[in-house]
């Protein structure tokens, strides 16, 4: 396979990655429609709206931020001009930054119920999509591995055998996604787990593949700026899930303390009746 790889179109050469963008949202956004059931769906069509409008608000700013973070020696003395403050992209940023604007918006809205359960099997068939796009574009895309002399290490046009990173990338959403639905399988989900289990993995995983990919961590910072963004992620996840454990074990408490009151309250109005 000779990378980048070209999809002609008559005279005309169409390139690959927005191709499969193109797909990636168009199919995601269909198999979305085909999972919703309006009738069953706690969260309004008006509502759902507001939150896709906040979702891809949060998305494009922080897929563009993460991004330029990626090189903040450039940022100075950008390569190509002002162009380069709305190329660069990343996929935790949009995660990350969609997360936030779902959040902001919900709690305008005064919606509490999960909206991003409904959200992770649409996403990961449009991040498998778009990650094959990435592939199929070779060293233009920029989202390949370090060089590896394992047997399929990938020969992207240079030379140099890679880490097919977005080929892992593929696989790790595809078998996270069969275990989310054989998690399902076994019983249901709390409200809002499957999206939290999905996010929380995916940057689990992209906080270590960052290390066998090329791009150096800016100096003093230990790590690239992907990778503290999934360390930020995964901190607001646990706080959360520690949050719900010292709640529910406070319910519970509490709970424990009401039924012991209400026993003595009953055997003293016995003893009293008596």
């Amino acid at each position: 396979m000779t990378f980048p790889v070209q999809l002609p179109l008559g005279p005309v050469l169409l390139p690959v990655h927005l191709v499969f963008e193109v797909l990636a949202y168009s199919l995601g956004y269909r198999l979305y429609t085909r999972l919703r059931n309006p009738d069953q769906d706690q969260i309004s069509t008006e509502h759902r709206l507001w939150i896709f409008v906040g979702a891809a608000a949060g998305a494009l700013l922080g897929s563009r931020v993460l991004g330029l973070l990626e090189h903040p020696e450039l940022l100075a003395d950008p390569p190509g001009g002002y162009l380069y403050y709305f190329t660069n992209k990343t996929i935790v940023g949009g995660l990350l930054g969609g997360l936030v604007g779902v959040e902001l918006i919900k709690k305008y809205l005064g919606v509490t119920a999960s909206s991003g359960d409904l959200m992770v099997y649409p996403l990961i068939l449009a991040m498998v999509l778009g990650r094959l796009g990435c592939h199929l574009s070779g060293l233009e895309d920029g989202t390949y591995g370090a060089a590896t002399t394992l047997p399929w290490g990938t020969d992207f046009g240079d030379g140099v055998p890679r880490h097919p990173t977005n080929l892992y990338e593929i696989g790790f959403l595809l078998l996270l996604g069969a275990l989310l639905w054989r998690l399902e399988r076994r019983g249901s989900l709390p409200d809002g787990r499957r999206f939290e289990l999905f996010l929380a993995a995916y940057l689990v995983f992209r906080l270590v593949v960052e290390f066998i990919k090329p791009t150096p961590a800016p100096a003093g910072w230990g790590l690239t700026a992907i990778q503290w963004a999934c360390v930020a992620g995964l901190g607001y996840y646990g706080w959360l899930w520690v949050r719900s454990i010292f709640r529910g074990t406070n319910s519970q408490i509490a709970e424990s303390g009401a039924q012991s009151s209400q026993k003595q309250r009953h055997a003293y109005d016995s003893g009293k009746t008596d």
